[in-house]
């Protein structure tokens, strides 16, 4: 540490010095009235020793990061053996009794601070549409991926995700039930519990939207459906009314499904409520989940909560997650004051590990020392990809396909 400190006290007093030369010979330029270009190379150059000075200290910073945060580790993790997997990320096995019950607990950490060229992003099973289910050793298939785990909940017949799901700020699908979500954005992560707000437009009259590729999970709902979700926009029962839209104009309507317009969308809902929307009608949507997030890039969903503000908070009746509140196999993501990642897999249902309950995942949570934590899907999807190994949560014979996950790759 001493001589990285010394390292560091050298090219800031190195720069230093050339700067104040630089510094002095374009007082001289001005001074003597001489040409500007030569003022102009000056500013290049001192623009040239800051940057280079800022990288310098970046790098050196990393460093410091890494190698304290290891010898943290050392001790948070002693009598386990710490794989790291790449700077920034280890991997740690801990099989455990928890109340008289064995079971195997997956870890990763993921420290971006200490790694700059590190990403964490969720990938769906398919670029193209959002009904497909994949395993997520093919999912990750062709990317820099050290870390994965499964994500959202999502119907087991489609992989459709329940639940809400963004990627590089588009909205993929929205939340059911204003569920825990988890934003991840440049400078750290947030929690909450996600609702959405909407509204379609056309004078002074408006409607309320309630959703966006989502399933009807109301007869009164009115939802709006983008490419995403496929070519059409989806059946719906007698009474209903389908409004393709692009560039702020109704361009079809319909009692049937649509043809989703690229670059449109079709919104669908009772006819009481868009009885007098019509093709040629001009109008504006606008909708966003609440609350926005202004500095998240990326968000993926789950529930209940597990951890607020480092205490445990289990919400899973507010969530309507009762039935799965038992013991099982789980996914778990949290993230510590320091904003380094905490990815957690519990095997359960297979000999030498009966998976865990939600108040005994958020117990886990706690002592990795996660500052919040949500759950995600869990059960036959739990699963875990690290460097190439993949450890299921079931005692299944095959890697279960799910419909997303979230990934740490290297930029």
């Amino acid at each position: 540490m001493y001589a990285l400190a010394r390292q560091n006290n050298f090219y800031s007093g190195k720069t230093a010095y050339k700067l104040s030369i630089i510094i002095t010979a374009a007082v001289v330029f001005y001074s003597l009235g001489m040409p500007l270009e030569g003022a102009g190379q000056t500013v290049g150059l001192i623009k040239g020793y800051i940057q280079e000075n800022t990288i310098l200290k970046e790098h050196s910073n990393a460093l410091f990061l890494r190698e304290n945060w290891m010898k943290e580790l050392n001790e948070k993790y002693k009598g386990y053996k710490i794989n790291k997997l790449a700077d920034g990320v280890i991997y740690v096995g801990i099989t455990k009794n928890i109340n008289s019950h064995r079971v195997k607990i997956n870890v990763a950490e993921v420290n971006t601070q200490a790694n700059n060229n590190l990403e964490v992003i969720p990938i769906s099973a398919s670029k193209d549409k959002i009904h497909s289910r994949s395993a997520i050793n093919k999912m990750i298939k062709g990317t820099n991926t050290i870390i994965a785990v499964n994500g959202t909940y999502f119907k087991p017949n489609t992989g459709t995700p329940l639940g809400t799901l963004v990627i590089n700020n588009e909205i993929i699908s929205g939340p059911i039930y204003d569920r825990a979500a988890f934003g991840i954005g440049k400078n750290g992560y947030k929690t909450a519990r996600l609702g959405f707000v909407g509204h379609i437009s056309r004078g002074d009259k408006k409607i309320e939207i309630n959703n966006i590729n989502q399933a009807r999970m109301l007869f009164s709902d009115v939802i709006i459906y983008t490419n995403k979700w496929g070519a059409k926009s989806p059946v719906t029962k007698p009474g209903s009314k389908h409004l393709a839209v692009k560039n702020g104009k109704i361009i079809a309507d319909s009692d049937f499904p649509l043809i989703i317009p690229e670059n449109g969308y079709v919104i669908t809902g009772p006819k009481t409520k868009l009885t007098d929307l019509s093709s040629g009608d001009n109008i504006k949507t606008e909708y966003r989940l609440n609350p926005e997030w202004e500095d998240v890039n990326h968000i993926i969903s789950g529930g209940p909560y597990l951890l607020k503000k480092g205490e445990i908070y289990t919400d899973t009746k507010e969530e309507r997650l009762l039935p799965i509140a038992g013991r099982n196999p789980r996914t778990a993501i949290g993230y510590t004051k320091d904003n380094v990642l905490i990815l957690v897999t519990v095997d359960g249902r297979k000999e030498g590990s009966s998976g865990v309950t939600i108040s005994e995942l958020a117990k886990i949570m706690k002592d990795l020392d996660c500052y919040e934590a949500i759950n995600l899907d869990g059960g036959s999807s739990t699963v875990m990809y690290a460097a190439g190994n993949i450890y299921k949560g079931t005692a299944s014979g095959y890697v279960v396909p799910v419909s997303n996950a979230l990934t740490v790759r290297t930029i």
